[in-house]
């Protein structure tokens, strides 16, 4: 469920199961394979993505229409808001399976 969801707001593609993993094409032959079996071994973490400005909100407006919340900070204090960190824009939100996803324009700098 978390691999459809994610590949739902990014706009990408699951790729076939192999095993218990389920693939999400992340581009230039990465993948991010998401373990399927529940057996309550794995713990939520979380996990950021690079993503073009030109496509934030559209990813933005998808969570919406999914009735997903997305946050400012990674606490999830400020529902309902992007940050606008390291001079481009961020989101905070929890997939299916409670990891804490980031979507940002900009990557971390140290100041």
């Amino acid at each position: 469920m978390s691999a459809e969801f994610l590949a739902a707001i990014l706009e990408l593609e699951v790729g076939a199961p192999f095993g218990p993993f389920l693939p999400v094409d992340l581009g230039n032959g990465v993948t991010l394979d998401f373990y399927e079996v529940r057996t309550g071994d794995i713990q939520p973490q979380h996990y950021a993505f690079l993503v073009p400005e030109q496509r934030f909100d559209a990813m933005i407006d998808r969570l919406g229409a999914l009735g997903v919340t997305y946050y400012a900070d990674p606490p999830h204090t400020q529902p309902g808001r992007t940050n606008d960190l390291f001079g481009g824009r961020g989101a905070y939100f929890d997939d299916p399976d409670g990891h804490n996803m980031e979507i940002m324009t900009r990557p971390y700098r140290r100041p």
